[in-house]
């Protein structure tokens, strides 16, 4: 059974889809999108609400790494989340370290997928629609903009959410909707919770 949760930034609706949350604590927490930035802190903040909720948390780094080796320290893991940052940095190295092949095994095996902001934009099916948001240039080696294709919608978060984006977000869904795209935005007070091809969209 696929289970994602997709945010803008809110986790704590993710208990929701474990199982036994007694057990199943084991959370691989991917920093690697906010590398790109000299202030971390957003990332910081994302560790320490999962630390919050009780999850036994591994930090993995896609940078420098390999396929074989991400196998080997996700073994043993529940939760797989994805913070957020900057999106064409993180495909980049989702990419280089073939963690693309692995997630998409460990889905298929019942480890749930947890993306906040790049992260949730990453599981869809490409992340140029943020490109109004990110910098491309952050990525110099990205070839394509194929998401991970977890889910077959565009998932736009942080709707609504600053001025300085004000009708950015409405020029993103009415563009690549016209491209045949579901393009799926939520606030800083939603997430999408995906149970194999069914979502729901949730206030948290």
């Amino acid at each position: 059974m696929k289970k994602l949760y997709l945010t803008s930034s809110k986790v704590d609706g993710l208990l929701d889809l474990l199982l036994d949350s007694s057990e199943r604590t084991n959370l691989a927490f991917i920093p690697t999108a906010g590398d790109p930035y000299v202030d971390h802190s957003f990332v910081d903040e994302d560790r320490q609400k999962f630390e919050a909720l009780g999850f036994k948390i591994q930090d993995v780094d896609l940078k420098n790494t390999h396929a074989d080796l991400l196998r080997e320290k996700l073994k043993q893991i529940d939760v797989v989340y994805v913070a957020g940052g900057n999106t064409f940095y993180l495909l980049e190295k989702v990419i280089e370290s073939g963690f693309d092949v692995v997630i998409k095994e460990l889905v298929k095996r019942g480890v749930i997928y947890a993306g906040g902001s790049a992260g949730a934009v990453l599981a869809g099916p490409t992340i140029e629609p943020v490109d109004v948001f990110d910098d491309p240039k952050a990525a110099p080696n990205l070839k394509s903009y194929a998401g991970l294709g977890l889910i077959d919608c565009i998932v736009l978060p942080h709707y609504h959410s600053d001025a300085k984006y004000a009708g950015l977000h409405e020029k993103v869904i009415k563009k690549w909707s016209k491209k045949g795209y579901t393009v799926i935005p939520i606030t800083n007070d939603q997430a999408i919770r995906v149970v194999d091809d069914a979502y729901k969209i949730i206030d948290l």
